[in-house]
């Protein structure tokens, strides 16, 4: 009997190195050899200083940027998740078309404007970086007006949009999409906003 507690004491002590020190330093150093900026969090750094993650939303409230899509934990890394409202939810019907109201009414659109789905519903994590082109697109009027841009500064600014635009990844997973901190970032260097 001892002898099978001796030998199962070895084999747990054996795993716990193995599977608990071992193989995570292994992928940890694979990491930052192959993938370095992606292993620490994808960080963007302006001038030194920590602007955010390419990897993580974060609220733009201001006129003047592009919109995340809405979070169901205001952004917050730590507790991240989805508000687990059902499809058939009253609570969740209201936020939709109270989302919707306020991306239409803060946009200026018509009232029969089709607004994007990633505007009206929180992503499962709360988090997600992107928004859809459509998304991006219809955002450029407030933004511009914000900016104070004059008729060439709003093409610019269609073209920044424009090419911030990412593909599906791998070419054929998931939709084109607007990375908005990027797109904000870049945003930026259009010019200081004029009063």
């Amino acid at each position: 009997m001892k002898k099978h507690i001796w030998d199962s004491m070895k084999m747990l002590l054996a795993m716990t190195v193995l599977t608990g020190i071992i193989y995570p330093l292994a992928m940890t150093g694979i990491a930052q050899i192959v993938f370095p900026k992606q292993a620490n969090g994808s960080m963007i750094r302006i001038n030194g200083k920590l602007v955010g993650s390419s990897l993580i939303g974060q609220n733009f409230a201001s006129d003047k940027y592009f919109w995340p899509r809405p979070s169901a934990v205001n952004y917050n890394p730590l507790p991240s998740g989805a508000s687990n409202y059902g499809p058939t939810s009253d609570t969740l019907k209201e936020l939709v078309e109270m989302r919707r109201n306020n991306f239409i009414r803060l946009n200026g659109l018509p009232s029969n404007t089709q607004v994007p789905p990633d505007m009206l519903y929180a992503s499962g994590s709360g988090l997600d970086p992107d928004i859809s082109p459509k998304a991006a697109e219809l955002q450029i009027d407030r933004v511009a007006h914000a900016r104070h841009f004059d008729a060439k500064e709003k093409r610019e600014l269609v073209r920044l949009v424009k090419s911030h635009l990412e593909g599906p990844q791998l070419g054929f997973l998931g939709e084109p999409r607007v990375n908005v901190l990027m797109l904000n970032l870049a945003l930026d260097t259009l010019g200081v906003t004029r009063k």
